[in-house]
């Protein structure tokens, strides 16, 4: 059957059910990977899903498809995929799927997936894997089917991993409807708290908000019962429970790379080394910030699976994107979990009177916009932005290339990006006044149109 190539994405797959991705599309693709992770001499493989209607229909021929090619798989039914990822650590097994469409829209699927210990599957790799895909010449062979339950040992994980201090929280939840419902009520309920949960009944149609704690226009219902509990703040999870939003004590939006700030403040005299990694989208207050403390900040790119890989890869004790993944490895697996990373605010929080909002006290100040998107197919994205490098190559701008274009300024910066993950070109400004951010916006949300016409 034919299968549309677009859904081979940066990070992994993804594309609208049952329009791109089907049962019959899960089992070419189960069939298609079974059959390629023998290239790295694996015989076993885990599966996981999330809580989405389709990924039940999804699971079942994913797996039947790998099980046809001799492969075995461990299927961890319905989990996280935080759980999924601890469970792929634990049993040493680095190849698997775990279905999930992430924060994307209800009628939306995927699978994110790793082959060997590089860990989830990025760009070159995905591309090779996906010509292996169209090419169609797939082994046969019967695979053994097991299944796992990781939730005992990803709770003890958890508490292993926390020490609060003294001080009494009061906290709210707002789990989405998503994949969270089936364990953060259990994980936080474990530590002594006072916890109000928000929309923790599984409902893969987002009933409330979408999926998606990193815009803060979901937060609204959050923000509403923090102040209305006068809770010490407010914690959201995004659909597939890897990603984390913060709301303060005064009903504030706190994005991720101010969270980052916070941590970097509490571990880096804790820890031997003082490299910490964000992506190009973070403000400049969080390179400001670690060079203050006396540390090393790393600018990469964008996407959990190249952010995760690199902070692995250089032995930081934390990284993270200011799309809501964050990386600790100071005493923590080195993965992303949105459960874990609300634990560790609430850690620092414990052990001190002082509220949320104190804690980015001194920051450096900038104006910037949140992420703007800009619909744009996905045969041509690429080639607008490849044309306003060329621009600020011209214009003689300090171009930084290592995802998308971000142009660094004296008094700012801008950073135009095509999204991994959708037909999208997305852009974020920063500068030190309000003044220069509209000129610099200005100037290149005309490039983004002039040249995606």
């Amino acid at each position: 059957m034919e299968i549309n190539k677009y859904i081979f994405r940066g990070y992994d797959i993804r594309g609208v059910y049952p329009k791109d991705i089907n049962g019959k599309v899960a089992y070419i693709i189960g069939k298609s990977f079974g059959t390629y992770i023998k290239r790295f001499n694996k015989d076993t493989c885990i599966v996981g899903r999330d809580n989405r209607y389709s990924s039940d229909e999804l699971a079942s021929n994913l797996i039947k498809g790998i099980l046809s090619t001799g492969i075995n798989v461990i299927d961890l039914g319905l989990v996280t995929t935080p759980m999924y990822y601890y469970a792929c650590i634990l049993k040493n097994i680095p190849s698997g799927i775990m279905i999930t469409a992430s924060h994307n829209p209800k009628d939306d699927n995927g699978f994110k997936f790793a082959f060997d210990e590089r860990g989830n599957a990025r760009g070159e790799m995905i591309e090779e894997f996906r010509d292996f895909t169209l090419r169609g010449e797939f082994d046969t062979g019967v695979g053994k089917l097991s299944t796992y339950n990781i939730r005992d040992e990803y709770i003890k994980l958890m508490q292993e991993g926390i020490k609060l201090g003294d001080r009494h929280l009061k906290v709210v939840i707002d789990l989405g409807n998503g994949t969270t419902t089936c364990i953060a009520k259990d994980i936080y309920s474990k530590f002594p708290i006072d916890l109000d949960i928000l929309f923790g009944e599984s409902d893969p149609t987002f009933p409330n908000h979408h999926p998606d704690p990193c815009v803060e226009s979901n937060l609204d219902a959050l923000k509403r019962r923090v102040l209305e509990l006068g809770a010490d703040v407010g914690l959201a999870f995004d659909g597939d429970g890897d990603r984390l939003g913060i709301i303060d004590e005064k009903g504030n939006y706190i994005a991720t790379d101010k969270y980052m700030i916070i941590i970097i403040r509490d571990i880096i005299n804790k820890v031997e080394n003082k490299k910490f990694l964000y992506d190009v989208k973070c403000s400049k207050a969080v390179e400001d910030e670690i060079e203050k403390l006396g540390g090393e900040g790393i600018c990469y790119r964008t996407g959990n699976s190249y952010t995760k890989a690199k902070v692995k890869e250089d032995n930081l004790p934390f990284g993270g994107e200011l799309s809501g993944h964050v990386y600790f490895r100071d005493r923590w697996p080195g993965f992303d979990s949105g459960l874990y990373a609300g634990l560790r605010l609430l850690e620092i929080l414990s052990k001190t009177d002082k509220p949320l909002s104190s804690l980015l006290d001194g920051i450096s100040n900038y104006v910037s916009t949140e992420e703007l998107k800009f619909t744009s197919p996905d045969d041509k994205k690429f080639l607008i932005i490849d044309k306003i490098k060329d621009y600020c190559i011209e214009k003689g701008y300090n171009v930084l290339t290592i995802d998308g274009v971000r142009v660094n300024f004296s008094d700012g910066w801008a950073l135009v990006r095509a999204s991994n993950t959708g037909p999208n070109i997305t852009a974020r400004f920063e500068a030190n006044t309000k003044e220069r951010l509209e000129e610099i916006q200005e100037e290149f949300i005309s490039l983004i149109h002039e040249y995606n016409e």
